[in-house]
């Protein structure tokens, strides 16, 4: 018969009810652990997009833009312009940088001001004043002497008076700067081409006289109207002279008239009369 050892079989019982204890410890971790992980979202995809946990949909995948709160923005860009309208004439303007100013001489690459180009026997100075002013008096058919403006660039009201010290106060402004049109494609336009441009109805509007000083020879990436209620028209009318005229817009220009032409899409884009007149629009 074999032998027995009492306190040895203590040892091994001992042993084996411990293997048994971490056994039932190791077990129970296992399972907290995978209840924790499956109570906890999953996370967003690569690249940090922000997922709404109602849908598990991304911005990304929505086309919307998330914005601080949880809500999401629409995409505007990614609406389609309807024909006609500014916003899709912008679309087929060139986008490229400035030429150099190089070689640029008001009167001699544009003209004299003010010309008579549509040959009604006025120059182009009284014919804008003849349609934007109210209340014109004139002497004889064409020279305005005296008017109304409503100053589409500030939303004053300005009283003109014809005057060495006085006609100031109203000036005619091309709306794209024409130092800005012969950095942006009219060095290869004509002669005539860039005359008609510079007389065009669609490109002047009669202003006040020192905000336009003001703007200078900006674009739309450095100078928009103090009138914030003119940007869209002011845009619109800058993108069809360009069209009409062949011209191009620089990044940081196209950039700025599609966040203002975004902000009104319906808004019409403006036809040139002159521009087929010269081979062009």
């Amino acid at each position: 018969m074999p032998s027995h050892h009492p306190a040895r079989d203590r040892r091994t019982r001992h042993r084996m009810l411990t293997a048994a204890v971490l056994t039932a410890a190791v077990l129970a971790a296992a399972s907290i652990l995978l209840t924790a992980c499956a109570a906890q979202p999953s996370a967003g995809p690569i690249g940090g997009d922000s997922v709404d946990t109602s849908t598990g949909r991304s911005a990304a995948t929505t086309g919307a833009t998330a914005t601080p709160g949880g809500t999401e923005a629409p995409d505007v860009s990614t609406t389609p312009a309807q024909a006609g309208t500014a916003l899709a004439l912008l679309a087929t303007l060139p986008v490229k940088g400035r030429a150099p100013q190089t070689g640029y001489d008001r009167v001699g690459d544009f003209g004299e001001a003010w010309m008579d180009i549509d040959r009604n026997h006025c120059d182009t100075r009284d014919d804008v004043l003849a349609r934007d002013l109210v209340d014109i008096v004139k002497d004889g058919s064409c020279k305005v002497t005296s008017g109304v403006l409503h100053d589409p660039y500030t939303g004053k009201t300005i009283h003109f008076v014809r005057g060495v010290r006085t006609s100031v106060a109203v000036q005619i402004d091309h709306l794209v700067a024409l130092s800005d049109a012969w950095q942006t494609g009219a060095q290869q336009l004509t002669k005539q081409q860039r005359e008609t441009l510079a007389n065009d109805p669609i490109e002047l509007l009669a202003v006040d006289g020192p905000t336009n000083e003001a703007k200078g020879d900006g674009d739309a990436a450095t100078w928009l109207p103090p009138n914030r209620g003119f940007w869209c028209t002011y845009a619109a009318r800058q993108v069809s002279v360009k069209a009409a005229y062949r011209l191009w817009v620089t990044p940081a220009e196209h950039d700025a008239l599609n966040r203002i032409l975004n902000g009104c899409p319906a808004q019409p884009a403006v036809s040139s009369t002159l521009a087929p007149t010269v081979g062009l629009g």
